[in-house]
Order: C-alpha cells, then structure tokens, then sequence
C-alpha cells in the first residue's frame, strides 16, 4: 500500500468535482476546490476521520468494500479505480523490473509489415525493437545509445522547439500526457523498480512541464487515433495509430499505417524505399 500516493490521488479526484456533480447543493462560495472531505465521505459511506486520514496517509488498509464506496463517490473511471486498487495493495503488484527482452514472435512481426511502422517501447517508453521503416520515419534507432531511445526523454528533455523532440507530430501536447499517464501506472505496478523511479524523478527535476503533468495525477489519456508526422523528405505523413499491449510485461506495440492508396500510404513507401536504401549501406 502506497500510503502517500493513495491521499494524493484521493485528493486530486476529490478536487476535480463540483457538489452538483454529485447531486448536491453548491451552497455557499467555498474556499478550496472540489468536494468537501465530510461529503467525499458521506457519499462513500465511510466516516469522515477515516476519508482524512486516508487522504493525510495515515490509515490502515481499506477493504475492497471501502474502495468501492470511494470509487462511487468520486465517480472514478474503470482505469481510475483500478489505480485506486493498486495504490491501496488489493490488486497484485508485479514484483521487480519491467521487461525489457521482446519476444522472437514479436521481432518477427515487425519485418513481416512492410507497409507499417512498427515498434515496441518498454514500461517506461524505450524504444526496444523497431523495423526498418519505423526508423525511416522517426530516427535510425540503432544509430543511438538505450537511453537515447527513450520517448519519455525525448518529448520532455531534448532541447530546441517544443515540437522538434518529437519528429514533428501534431499531437506533442496529447502524447506527452500520455506518457505521464503511462508512467504513473508503471510507477504503482513497479514501485521497487529503479528504471521506473528514477526516469520519473529525472523527468520532474528536468521538465518543468512533466511535473505539472504529474501532480495531476490522472491515470489515463484520450487514445489517439491518428496522428502527422511532418518529415523533412517526406512531408506530412498521416497515419492511423494503433498501440497494442503484449502480455503482462508492461510491453506496447505500436503501428503506424495508412489506408492503401492514399498519399500517406506512397509517402509511407517513399520511406520503405529509403530505410531499404540506408539498411543496405550500412
């Protein structure tokens, strides 16, 4: 149970609603944001001495019952309470790193999609395998150092124009979003997980941006479902976005495609050529 972590989410959920939300009378002009603790409580059915102490991190274990009530009243998503699960230790932690090894299926795959970008990042956004055309139209790969193949570091850390970090996507303030949130629900599966914690602190003590991102706690972004890539050979590529998760290792494959006959999709050959080109010089 992640004490600290469960009182700041509580409180940040708490904050973002208003009493109509809920179905109660807004009142007088209130000081603080959001819910009152005492109406949190009553809504969950739960004393309000226990409500705060679980928001100061000072209560034992709830019981399922109890977090139920609290998703309730807080009108908490399917992902926001299954966070709240895990901060409070009644959903299963997965003991020790993140995966970083891809499966041999999985390699193959990518090199049987010569029409798709595809690539698979870890838990904590490294790039760990990729085929010849997602390097094609992000950046050759192998040419870098593993930590240099972090998104999470390249979206909040690479210096320049907020959009350069990025290839030049349309949706840099959106994926940046997105890897806070991915990297909060990493965090509370791994807690012990050094790879996981120390990215997370190197994001906020260099990205002013990344820790206002985080002291938002949410758990979960809107999914992109198409994205531009402005290419300096190419021009702008769209392309169809879709993530997958591999298993229980925290893995995500990621596809970039465009629908066939479309001048994303002979952009997206123009570059096939051009990966083919630079994998034969090498």
């Amino acid at each position: 149970m992640d004490k600290q972590e469960l009182g700041a989410f509580l409180r940040s959920r708490r904050e973002r609603l208003l009493p109509s939300d809920v179905g109660l009378p807004s009142g007088p002009r209130r000081r603080t944001p959001g819910l009152r603790r005492e109406e949190a409580a009553v809504l969950a059915h739960i004393s309000t001495e226990y409500y705060v102490r679980l928001e100061q991190g000072r209560a034992p274990r709830p019981s399922g019952e109890v977090l139920a009530g609290i998703a309730g009243a807080l009108r908490l998503t399917e992902e926001e309470t299954a966070h709240l699960h895990v901060l409070a230790g009644t959903a299963p932690l997965r003991s020790g790193t993140h995966r970083r090894e891809v499966r041999p299926s999985i390699l193959a795959l990518l090199e049987r999609l010569p029409h798709t970008a595809g690539f698979v990042i870890s838990a904590t956004f490294e790039v760990l395998a990729w085929n010849a055309l997602a390097a094609a139209l992000m950046e050759d790969f192998g040419a870098l150092e593993p930590a240099e193949r972090n998104l999470a570091r390249r979206a909040f850390l690479t210096p320049g124009e907020p959009e350069a970090p990025l290839y030049g996507i349309s949706d840099a303030a959106e994926f940046r979003h997105h890897v806070v949130t991915e990297l909060r629900g990493a965090l509370a599966r791994h807690p012990k997980d050094p790879g996981v914690s120390g990215l997370i602190e190197e994001l906020r003590a260099g990205s002013q941006d990344f820790a206002r991102l985080w002291e938002r706690h949410d758990v979960r972004a809107a999914h992109v479902l198409t994205k531009t890539f402005r290419h300096p050979l190419a021009g702008e590529v769209t392309v169809d976005c879709d993530v997958l998760g591999l298993d229980e290792s925290g893995q995500r494959l990621v596809l970039y495609s465009a629908p066939q006959g479309s001048p994303s999709a002979e952009a997206l050959a123009f570059l096939g050529v051009l990966g083919a080109e630079a994998g034969r010089g090498r």
